[in-house]
């Protein structure tokens, strides 16, 4: 794949996943505001956890220089655009592993990483699995580094607003998708499928997640706090919030 291929179809990827998250930069900012603030060196070692085409690792790498990220997933079809995108980076490292499975830990490159981020992703497990797989997150961190996970996370608080708010997001994306101001998930795949290159490896991922199935499970963020307490992080609160998503952090 070409370096223009693979920047076409990362802004393809950014449109799409805008059209259901317009502030979704936001919270890659506060994300790594947070980084920035726990590495002095200013050059953080970052692990982009179920990291896809490596979004949150092109973001790292253009505000630090002198960052290292380890690109972290099990989608072949995610996973083809990100080495494509990075091929030229020797700051980047790219690794398939299921987390699924306490095994993940065994593909990374090293351990000791300043903060561990992760984005619209995790919902893909069930809730037993992400309790003990923030623990885990916690063994490859250095002391003193951070673990940022952003996702739907509504707060319990607020059931009326929240539903307010996530009502007027849905109407503003199905605005924008049905204008073609943003193409819906279904539509991206499609256009997968209809790739040379990627086709393949949609045929591969199809195997790995049959009929596209997967957890979708969204407690709200008091849950994922009380897990990164429970995980042993010695602090945690939320970083970012934006309607019915947040990003929870924990401090090791």
């Amino acid at each position: 794949m070409s370096a223009y291929t693979a920047a076409a179809w990362q802004e393809s990827w950014d449109r799409q996943q805008e059209g259901y998250l317009p502030d979704r930069e936001q919270r890659f900012t506060a994300m790594l505001d947070a980084v920035g603030a726990v590495t002095e060196s200013g050059a953080p070692r970052v692990l982009d956890l179920a990291g896809g085409t490596g979004t949150i690792s092109l973001r790292t790498l253009a505000r630090f220089p002198r960052a290292t990220t380890t690109v972290l997933d099990q989608d072949p079809v995610l996973l083809a655009l990100a080495r494509a995108s990075l091929a030229e980076d020797s700051r980047a490292t790219v690794v398939s592993a299921d987390l699924g499975s306490p095994a993940w830990v065994e593909a990374l490159p090293h351990t000791g990483f300043d903060a561990v981020l992760t984005a619209t992703a995790l919902h893909w497990l069930p809730g037993e699995r992400v309790a003990a797989l923030y623990a885990e997150i916690r063994s490859v961190l250095r002391p003193g580094g951070i673990f940022v996970n952003a996702d739907y996370m509504p707060e319990e608080s607020l059931p009326g607003l929240t539903k307010l708010l996530v009502a007027r997001a849905d109407a503003e994306r199905a605005a924008r998708q049905a204008t073609g101001a943003a193409l819906d998930w279904t539509a991206w795949w499609a256009r997968v499928a209809g790739d040379e290159e990627l086709a393949p490896l949609l045929a591969e991922r199809e195997r790995i997640y049959p009929g596209g199935s997967h957890t979708e499970w969204n407690p709200p963020a008091a849950w994922h706090l009380q897990a990164l307490r429970d995980g042993g992080f010695s602090e945690t609160g939320i970083l970012w919030r934006g309607g019915a998503d947040a990003a929870v952090i924990g401090l090791r």
